[in-house]
């Protein structure tokens, strides 16, 4: 289902649960996306799972030392869904670096050669039905062995505020297959319950991997250039969050204010919260 919300502009929902929003997608795109691919120097194949509405697509895209990129999404119909009503989400599946295959990931995963990709993100829906085998140790084995040495892995991790049993059995998982690094990290999205999601980081065995020292940044000229290209999330590229509590700091401060950066004052933000976006955008 896709509708117009009066905030989040339109809401994509699968199965009742919200999967994206025009205003806060790129959070999560660019999180799942980015923290695995500026991690190892130069990476070239990329394999997707999941991930119809082609968000991470448009990510992995991004990196200019990418040759190839498959994604195998089981539903197609979230591919043209969001290719109708998500265009400036959709837009990665315009790359010709990209090869679609509608099918089941993890039947994909089983058949690739081993050593494969660079890097495997696994954008999934939550743990029910079919998705369930995404979560489980034969699909991280899986997972393992189509990665090349030094090779890394995302995937949609849940939230700590709400499945921590899920993200227990995640990591002792990762921790019995990956033999290099093996992390947890999370991001805030509003529409998403509890507003924020996990990811967990792992790497085969071979060249050390540090997820928290980015060793690939992506060139700037380059990001903006496409950020242009594509509009994407224009809406939060012109403001930040902030919450109301330090409204006064903010005001009292002729270099804080003339940024140019648009304020949205929020009652219910942390203090944490909002200093954290502002120094990320300075």
């Amino acid at each position: 289902m896709v509708f117009q919300s009066s905030t989040y502009g339109k809401v994509l929902v699968l199965d009742g649960v919200i999967q994206l929003t025009e205003r806060d997608e790129c959070a999560y795109q660019e999180m799942i996306t980015h923290l695995p691919l500026c991690s190892i120097p130069n990476p070239k194949k990329v394999l997707v799972i999941g991930g119809g509405d082609g968000g991470v697509l448009r990510e992995v895209a991004r990196h200019s030392s990418i040759e190839k990129i498959d994604i195998c999404e089981i539903d197609n119909m979230v591919v043209e869904v969001s290719k109708q009503f998500f265009p400036e989400v959709a837009v990665g599946f315009n790359d010709p670096r990209v090869t679609l295959r509608i099918g089941d990931g993890v039947a994909f995963l089983k058949a690739a050669p081993e050593g494969t990709y660079d890097a495997v993100i696994v954008d999934s829906s939550d743990p029910i039905g079919p998705a369930q085998e995404l979560f489980e140790k034969p699909f991280f084995q899986s997972v393992a062995r189509a990665l090349r040495p030094g090779g890394v892995m995302c995937t949609q991790a849940e939230s700590i505020w709400l499945h921590m049993d899920i993200i227990e059995d995640i990591v002792s998982n990762c921790r019995q297959i990956f033999k290099g690094s093996v992390n947890y990290a999370w991001t805030t999205v509003p529409t998403y319950p509890s507003g924020m999601i996990g990811f967990m980081l792992c790497s085969t065995e071979g060249p050390l991997v540090d997820f928290k020292h980015p060793v690939n940044p992506i060139d700037e000229k380059e990001s903006q250039k496409f950020i242009q290209q594509l509009s994407v999330c224009r809406r939060l590229q012109k403001g930040r969050l902030v919450p109301k509590k330090i409204e006064k700091i903010f005001k009292s401060s002729k270099e804080l204010m003339k940024s140019g950066i648009r304020l949205y004052w929020i009652g219910h933000l942390s203090m944490d919260h909002g200093i954290s976006q502002w120094l990320n955008v300075l």
